[in-house]
């Protein structure tokens, strides 16, 4: 009877792991928080150089990291909790780093609207064995779409890190801890220099408004310079140029990019917070889609205050709080 292939036979790299008795013996590294902190941010500073382009800097948001099944019962073994903290402190490296580039006059715009980690173990991993799977776009709890994984590991032996590209199928035999699953939300941290212009702005508006809206539309005619709207009324529309209405709770961008309507927003006085709801053929808020209402049946999503929309992907949208 043929015997099963291993994981790195399907990958095609067996060879890479035939080692001599006196290596099988040697002794690995034990595994301690440090190691697992600095490799995961390693493998994040990767990814930018690896995606990013022009002006843009791209990264992973979902990030699996693999090892020995032995390596990792004495990594968790009395440190019940250790990989929350971990995955706290690397996250907030990762807003270090992505400060660096803002500062640099980089684009920084996250592809997925949350963080996740998975420590996982495989069995075909030698001790001191480790490896990093990292994805554009986390899951979401869906079943895998049919496309290659960039898969880098290092093995001991070796120590020298290879990357490979893979498809779904390698990842079917790694086994999957529920203590070793974290979700975080993105956040959007802008820089202080963008809060304080954002609240000067809010502070200038006339003390009858409730907020504003303010917008850059990509034409000629209006090049290098912002479309202003002043919201006086708990509710207003947001409506494009094909628009005929000209009541004073209608606002109306002069661009053939937004529907009319596009948009409804009110705000609640009883909770102080601004509500939502798109009619649009596509809405983003804070690079999170939002789905399309009937005009009929308005379906509200709260919207923070300094949030950023875009309209069917060209026009943008900023709201300002009195």
């Amino acid at each position: 009877m043929a015997s099963t292939p291993n994981f790195w036979q399907r990958i095609g790299i067996q060879d890479w792991f035939l080692t001599n008795e006196s290596t099988e013996k040697a002794k690995a590294k034990a595994l301690t928080p440090d190691t697992v902190y600095s490799y995961i941010v390693e493998k994040f500073r990767d990814s930018i150089k690896q995606l990013s382009f022009a002006d843009r800097v791209v990264f992973y948001h979902e990030f699996i990291i693999s090892f020995n099944p032995e390596d990792y019962k004495e990594f968790i073994a009395d440190k019940q909790g250790i990989f929350g903290l971990i995955v706290q402190e690397t996250v907030e490296k990762f807003y270090e780093i992505l400060k660096e580039y803002r500062d640099a006059g980089k684009t920084v715009k996250p592809s997925g609207s949350k963080w996740v980690f998975r420590l996982v173990s495989h069995p075909d991993y030698a001790r001191g064995d480790k490896g990093f799977i990292g994805k554009l776009l986390p899951d979401n709890n869906e079943p895998l779409k049919e496309q290659n994984l960039r898969v880098t590991f290092i093995p001991r032996q070796t120590g020298i890190a290879q990357t490979f590209d893979v498809s779904q199928d390698v990842l079917k035999g790694f086994n999957y801890y529920s203590e070793g699953y974290f979700e975080i939300p993105y956040e959007d941290k802008l820089q202080a220099a963008e809060e304080e212009a954002a609240n000067a702005a809010s502070s200038k508006l006339p003390k009858d408004s409730i907020a504003k809206l303010e917008t850059i539309i990509p034409d000629q005619q209006f090049a290098g310079k912002k479309v202003e709207y002043l919201m006086k009324d708990d509710e207003i529309i947001v409506s494009g140029s094909d628009e005929t209405r000209e009541d004073s709770n209608i606002f109306t961008i002069p661009s053939d990019w937004v529907n009319a309507p596009h948009l409804q927003i009110r705000y609640n006085r009883s909770d102080g917070k601004f509500y939502l709801a798109s009619f649009g053929e596509m809405t983003t808020l804070n690079e999170v889609k939002i789905d399309r209402s009937d005009i009929n049946a308005p379906q509200w999503v709260e919207l923070p205050v300094n949030s950023r929309m875009l309209l069917n992907g060209i026009i943008g949208l900023n709201l300002f709080k009195a």
